[in-house]
């Protein structure tokens, strides 16, 4: 087999892991999420400002995800263009 070939292969292999290891993550993640919101609104003592609080810290971690998935998947494409350059 290609050297090229191999490591095309290898780059692909890692890709679909990664996919698949996020997007898993990504479902207990938003979960665990679903769950607090669900728990904060059945308990009357957490004030607003928390419940606020909450949101914009569930907020600033999606984005975090986010921002992490593109620039790995824009990793992934730098990888696949050089394997695939001639």
């Amino acid at each position: 087999m290609e050297p090229e070939k191999m490591a095309q292969q290898m780059v692909y292999f890692q890709k679909t892991l990664f996919e698949s290891s996020f997007n898993a993550m990504n479902m207990v993640l938003d979960q665990s999420e679903q769950m607090t919101r669900n728990f904060v609104k059945q308990v009357p003592w957490v004030p607003e400002e928390g419940r606020k609080t909450l949101e914009e810290t569930f907020g600033f971690y999606k984005k975090a995800r986010e921002d992490f998935k593109r620039a790995v998947d824009d990793s992934f494409s730098k990888m696949e263009t050089i394997f695939t350059a001639k």
